[in-house]
């Protein structure tokens, strides 16, 4: 019997400090969501709030304080924008009656699929999204894709990576095991309808999102790199479930495209990657196909790539593929004659004769002004370059004055006030959000289509990227940062939740700023695990 009390009492002293632990963990706050109303107050100030989905502006700060780490750092444009992206990115979530979605644009738009979603910046979602501490919306999300009546390739989207790149964050491997069937079967599909012979994917630059590019349509560095992409991320699910069979087939499909990437669409004179034309033999079987539009292209076919640089060609460093040969290819983003822009960077070098900021023709041009979706999938490729690659290329300045610029361009002038916006693209040189100004003055419906535009990502480009936050199935946490050392006296990230737990990140140069000690430090739920005199990659165990 006294044994029996005993055991009883030892159980009830492990839940006593199970809780304890629980309730400290939720307590340990450096940063207050109340220090940062303000944002959100602001931002709901200068809204005209046309569409409304399942958290409208009078519950944003309580949906998005319970959901979203909070980050705090001495540039208040760049904190600005932070909360903005959030705030815009809420406006997002749909409840459907099988779940949740995420939506690119508010208003229903006809070429939409179905529940208004639209798979082209699906990928960005997650990427995005998988920071959000309740997982059940991308969760929903990712099973939705592979549902009845979704159209998951009705536009180019890296499902796979990006499905998975949100697992890591949550530690769900369950959800990844339950869609490898799906995900297998996705790729199958593409391949089906894109892979030519010679084993690159081909793609029309609209299914691409890049309408009217001067390279057009043809095997672009885009899809090639996101289905090379997807064939990494199934080998390392499928080798999560123990099927063998299918990680060695996967294993081998990205090896034999990333070879045929650097091959093939590397140009060895103009160091970088570019679109390869269709040859006759390749157009004539796909003529018929109901996305076939046309296969013109602007440029001059130069032996089979075309004779333009585009920003998309930075591509392939989102997925790691290039090889340190490469390296030269982000020159061109630093020189006014390539890419850089005081709103850029521009979509395609600014020496071709093709390149244009044009008023007339189509409202969505990737001939010239600046999309905030290429700047996303550039700046995860100039991160990877700088943590991943051994080069002199790109330096840690380079990456944060890139993301500075981009965040600067979220900004609209109304009257007076300058005011806080997200649309389709802009003008690289004035910052002038060019499609807005273009459909307003034709009074385009549906009205407002561009506005709180969920094309792109942010957030996640200072937890992952900045910061450097790299998930992984791992119970060890890697932190990476690409944030100079010296760049500012004092940041904090706080309440990232992963794998259940609370991250927190914080640089205190004297530690005068948050009370926590001087230099950089890491804590899980509330205890220190690591600290720095210096800002530097790290490894913390977080069980």
């Amino acid at each position: 019997m006294n044994y029996f009390f005993k055991c009883i009492k030892a159980a009830g002293c492990m839940l006593v400090l199970i809780l304890s632990t629980s309730v400290s963990a939720q307590k340990f706050k450096v940063l207050e969501a109340q220090n940062f109303a303000h944002y959100f107050e602001f931002f709901n100030s200068n809204d005209n709030e046309h569409y409304k989905q399942r958290y409208p502006n009078d519950k944003a700060f309580s949906f998005l304080k319970e959901n979203i780490p909070f980050f705090n750092c001495p540039d208040k444009e760049l904190e600005k924008t932070y909360y903005f992206r959030w705030w815009t990115y809420r406006k997002h979530i749909r409840e459907t009656p099988t779940g949740f979605v995420i939506t690119e644009f508010l208003p229903d738009v006809p070429w939409a699929g179905k529940y208004n979603t639209i798979s082209c910046p699906a990928a960005l979602h997650f990427y995005e999204g998988r920071w959000l501490h309740d997982k059940k919306f991308l969760s929903d999300y990712a099973k939705f894709w592979f549902s009845e009546g979704a159209s998951p390739r009705s536009y180019s989207f890296w499902a796979a990576n990006s499905i998975l790149a949100f697992g890591y964050v949550h530690n769900d491997k369950e959800l990844m095991k339950s869609l490898l069937s799906s995900l297998d079967s996705n790729y199958e599909a593409w391949e089906s309808s894109n892979l030519t012979k010679d084993g690159l994917f081909w793609q029309i630059d609209d299914r691409d999102g890049m309408e009217i590019s001067i390279g057009g349509s043809g095997k672009r560095p885009t899809i090639n790199s996101y289905m090379a992409g997807d064939a990494q991320a199934i080998t390392e699910i499928a080798k999560l479930t123990g099927n063998e069979l299918l990680r060695r087939k996967y294993s081998e499909k990205s090896e034999q495209l990333i070879e045929l990437i650097n091959s093939k669409l590397w140009d060895e004179d103009a160091e970088f990657y570019k679109t390869a034309a269709l040859t006759k033999e390749e157009l004539d079987p796909i003529r018929g196909n109901r996305r076939f539009y046309t296969f013109k292209n602007v440029a001059q076919k130069r032996n089979e790539l075309l004779d333009i640089r585009e920003l998309h060609g930075y591509t392939p460093w989102y997925f790691n593929i290039p090889t340190a040969k490469q390296n030269n290819a982000w020159k061109f983003l630093f020189s006014t004659t390539g890419f850089k822009a005081p709103y850029g960077p521009t979509s395609a070098e600014q020496l071709s004769p093709h390149f244009a900021i044009s008023n007339k023709g189509h409202s969505c041009q990737w001939n010239g002004p600046s999309w905030p979706f290429a700047t996303s999938v550039l700046l995860k490729g100039m991160a990877n370059m700088l943590t991943n690659y051994k080069q002199d290329v790109v330096t840690k300045d380079d990456f944060m004055d890139l993301l500075i610029t981009y965040s600067n361009s979220h900004r609209m002038h109304k009257g007076a006030q300058t005011i806080c916006w997200i649309d389709e693209n802009l003008n690289p040189f004035t910052g002038e959000w060019h499609t807005r100004s273009r459909l307003v003055k034709k009074n385009s419906k549906p009205i407002e289509r561009g506005k709180d535009y969920n094309h792109s990502s942010f957030c996640d480009h200072v937890i992952s990227d900045m910061i450097g936050i790299k998930p992984s199935f791992d119970n060890t946490l890697g932190i990476d940062p690409v944030i100079p050392n010296k760049f500012w006296k004092w940041f904090c990230l706080d309440r990232v939740k992963y794998h259940g737990k609370f991250i927190t990140v914080i640089w205190d140069e004297d530690g005068a700023k948050y009370g926590k000690g001087s230099g950089f430090s890491v804590f899980v739920d509330g205890i220190l695990k690591y600290n720095s005199d210096k800002i530097q990659k790290c490894n913390v165990v977080i069980e």
